[in-house]
């Protein structure tokens, strides 16, 4: 078994929780069996006083 790292930036107008589950959902879908994630970093896009855009930076975990 060989368990192996990508980075992904995940976004959602929502929350930064929606961030991190759009990336872990995007990466299931081409990368395999997903073990494990940590978030690096969280930030948002703002306009007008206003956050317009939750991102995500994470690293996920899965068996190749």
């Amino acid at each position: 078994m060989h368990v192996k790292v990508a980075e992904l930036v995940g976004e959602s107008p929502h929350s930064w929780r929606e961030a991190v589950q759009a990336a872990v959902s995007e990466a299931s879908r081409t990368l395999g069996n997903i073990t494990g994630v940590e978030i690096l970093n969280l930030t948002a896009s703002v306009e007008n006083g206003v956050i317009k855009e939750y991102k995500a930076n994470v690293k996920v975990a899965y068996v190749d």
